[in-house]
């Protein structure tokens, strides 16, 4: 029997598309660039959740960004125009720059330019995402949108006007992977789109984000490639239906709780290129871990890494142990400092964001049909 299984598992993956991986350079020796990124990314906690508005199976390729971001390409309109984009776990949302903005920040990208497309419909409905240290203002519009072989017709997407602080980062827009109900336009993701017209096997998504800077990362809709994870997926039920948190049942270092005494919440983001956590919380951790705070960042010699505990999130009864070498990043003068940060947005009860320091350890399904997570420890 379990030979049988073995080899239906080798025969579905077969059935994913494998697109190479590319990876994007821009803006890692640029300072000034990379200043704003870090504030984009950390100080606000990219979630673009916080969006609002009014009024076949598949391996899809992704880039790493500046160590932190992955993209992949998708294309928009017919025919095709193509944008880099970040497939976020943590909105439901698909936005990139129009053609009609023109300042600094969309100059840098890829901009739709809907003249050119025969399949593309405007509505009156407008959107605004706000970030303490920047924004976006646009318009929601419908066309063909293509990711790898699939394709979703008459597509809802926001279309930006004016972008504010951003006039360095270098990828297009976002694609978000999150339940409807995080959808603020009130228009239905592309993946549910795609599950509901039978585009895709399996209401399922997983991410597997290599380790290698240069290659190997993947997003895949519709089905599991189980050559990317070691070992048996472990499933961990959603703390509710319509977003992708988990519950914690602890945090430790040691053998010591250092933080979810009482159990917490966490949310994996494949949008987030951090951990966070409340800040007193993330406090204790930066000191046990013996960083030396400059401004917001937090060091440590370069020479410790590798002799740092780890840090373990106990999910659903399984240890997932975060070492030294994954909470601790190098900036471009060679000095290490860690990833962990503190949330912005305070919640009534204790939770964290599980980006991709922990998700390059662990290969990540999204499984909709059931509202759970299967994680693994990634090849």
């Amino acid at each position: 029997m379990k030979w049988l299984v073995l080899l239906g598992l080798v025969a579905f993956s077969e059935c994913i598309v494998k697109i190479p991986l590319r990876r994007v350079k821009t803006m890692r020796k640029n300072p000034s660039g990379k200043n704003m990124m870090n504030n984009f990314l950390k100080e606000h906690a990219y979630r673009l959740s916080q969006i609002s508005f009014r009024g076949l199976n598949l391996t899809h390729p992704l880039s790493n960004y500046i160590d932190m971001l992955y993209m992949g390409n998708i294309t928009i309109g017919t025919p095709p125009q193509e944008f880099q984009v970040v497939f976020d776990t943590g909105s439901s949302d698909l936005w990139v720059p129009s053609s009609f903005c023109t300042i600094l920040a969309c100059a840098t990208q890829a901009r739709f330019r809907h003249l050119q497309s025969s399949t593309f419909r405007l509505t009156n409905r407008t959107f605004r995402i706000t970030y303490g240290s920047g924004g976006l203002k646009g318009v929601v519009a419908h066309d063909t949108v293509r990711i790898g072989n699939l394709v979703s017709t008459d597509q809802p997407f926001g279309l930006t006007l004016k972008e504010y602080g951003f006039a360095h980062i270098t990828f297009d827009g976002v694609l978000g992977l999150n339940y409807p109900n995080i959808s603020y336009s009130g228009a239905i993701p592309i993946f549910d789109k795609l599950k509901n017209e039978g585009a895709i096997s399996e209401p399922v998504f997983a991410f597997y984000l290599s380790k290698d800077e240069q290659e190997g990362s993947v997003v895949m809709f519709g089905g599991v490639d189980h050559r990317y994870y070691k070992g048996e997926l472990n499933w961990i039920p959603l703390t509710k239906a319509g977003d992708w948190s988990v519950r914690v049942d602890r945090i430790t270092m040691r053998g010591e709780v250092i933080a979810c005494a009482d159990g917490c919440t966490a949310l994996l983001d494949t949008g987030s290129s951090l951990i966070q956590g409340p800040g007193r919380l993330v406090d204790n951790v930066q000191n046990l871990i013996g960083t030396m705070p400059q401004g917001s960042t937090h060091y440590v010699p370069c020479s410790v890494v590798n002799i740092l505990p780890p840090i373990i999130f106990t999910i659903n009864g399984i240890n997932y142990p975060v070492p030294g070498r994954a909470y601790i990043l190098k900036d471009s003068r060679g000095r290490c400092y860690t990833n962990f940060k503190k949330k912005t947005l305070r919640t009534s009860t204790e939770s964290w964001v599980l980006g991709e320091p922990f998700l390059r350890l662990y290969f990540s399904v999204f499984d909709r049909g059931n509202d759970r997570i299967g994680l693994a420890r990634a090849v």
